[in-house]
């Protein structure tokens, strides 16, 4: 049995938790490709599995000790086997995907299905930008298109300098509104080159005290809750939230039962089409990644130390090959 450089988790905890380790290379369904892994992410999402944040995704990813020791969910890398009913790869392809709820991408290989959330890597950009885009890009999609964005709208887009934010702000001047970012002062300049029409540093001015109203409220970071948005959200608009909880779940069931704003919340669904369209939107040169620090894969710990202290603007990527 052929094996891979992989970084594993066996229990949950710090960063120290993750280790280097020899594991079993994977061997390709019939309906899935073998890729070789160049870059991958960290992501918020990966250090909360790691320490099992909240406690009841242990019910989930395993009570006692993770179900998959391998983290990270999103990669770019080239195709190095196919499945024997695969059609749409070939040998040799370079891709960039998602695993959605699924990860391993820590790893020198991973196996996806032809039809996940998979596309032809855009071909303007390296393989560690395009690692960048998947999973912020899927998400900020998702929640613009679930709370029902138009050209025209005001859109408020809240942690506008972090990776879903980052994707929010582009993907909503796509689609033509008139997008009001908000951001810390030191990053108030990376997010006018995203195209944002005006930017607030929340360090100088509270923006739930604004006499502006939006039509759509994107929460990027979950650090903006609807109970705050009351005075600058229109009475008919929609909220959009990258957190989960109790709370934001009822708002969102009573969304759509009662009179007044959207509540949207959730992960995409959706799979190849999202990614062929992020794909085009890229090499148009409507839609980039941002990354902020490179790592090895030896270097794994470094990286959640970094992304766990919320200081992380765009990503943060793994160099793997």
């Amino acid at each position: 049995m052929s094996t891979m450089q992989a970084v594993i988790y066996e229990q949950y905890g710090p960063p120290e938790v993750l280790k280097m380790s020899q594991v079993a290379k994977p061997t390709p369904k019939p309906n899935e490709v073998l890729i070789k892994i160049y870059a991958t992410t960290v992501t918020v999402g990966d250090w909360h599995l790691r320490k099992a944040d909240p406690f009841l995704a242990r019910f989930f990813t395993g009570l006692f000790k993770p179900k998959n020791p391998i983290l990270g969910h999103e990669l770019a890398g080239v195709i190095e086997a196919v499945g024997a009913n695969v059609t749409k790869y070939n040998i040799g392809d370079a891709v960039f995907a998602s695993t959605k709820l699924d990860s391993g991408t820590y790893a020198e290989y991973m196996c996806l299905p032809e039809e996940g959330a998979m596309a032809l890597k855009p071909n303007n950009l390296s393989f560690e930008e395009a690692a960048t885009i998947p999973v912020g890009g899927l998400t900020a999609l998702h929640l613009l298109r679930q709370a029902g964005i138009k050209a025209g709208q005001k859109v408020l887009v809240y942690g506008a300098s972090g990776s879903v934010g980052s994707f929010a702000v582009q993907l909503a001047k796509y689609f033509g509104t008139n997008v009001t970012a908000v951001c810390s002062t030191t990053n108030v300049e990376l997010v006018k080159s995203l195209g944002a029409d005006a930017v607030i540093d929340y360090k100088q001015t509270e923006v739930t005290q604004s006499n502006e109203q939006f039509d759509l409220i994107f929460d990027a970071v979950g650090y903006l809750p609807l109970a705050q948005c009351k005075k600058i959200l229109k009475p008919n608009g929609a909220y959009a939230s990258v957190s989960w909880g109790l709370i934001l779940t009822l708002n969102m069931l009573g969304s759509k039962i009662f009179r007044g704003p959207k509540v949207v919340i959730g992960m995409s669904k959706e799979g190849t089409a999202d990614m062929v369209f992020l794909k085009g939107l890229a090499e148009a040169g409507k839609l980039k990644g941002i990354i902020d620090r490179r790592y090895t894969l030896a270097q794994l710990p470094e990286a959640h130390h970094y992304v766990e202290s919320g200081r992380k603007k765009g990503g943060v990527v793994i160099q793997i090959a």
